[in-house]
């Protein structure tokens, strides 16, 4: 196997790798809800592939919600 003869400065690898990079994933758009997702994936927003639910998307505030009423438990008020 061969061997360099000399070391190659941090220079000329870096020049070597300067193509050598990600490029930024593909994405589409929802054909229901219009919103940004990633190619044949689910929609993150609505949940819908291929014209079917894929997945059941929970309200983001029901976290709150629940929180919420856990606190009015804890208070006594329901």
């Amino acid at each position: 196997m061969a061997l360099p003869k000399r070391r190659h400065s941090y220079t000329r690898g870096a020049k070597r790798r300067t193509h050598w990079k990600l490029s930024q994933p593909g994405s589409s758009f929802c054909p229901n809800c219009n919103a940004p997702k990633m190619p044949h994936r689910a929609c993150p927003a609505c949940g819908i592939y291929n014209g079917k639910t894929a997945i059941v998307i929970v309200e983001k505030d029901s976290a709150r919600r629940k929180r919420e009423a856990r606190e009015r438990r804890e208070r006594g008020e329901l």
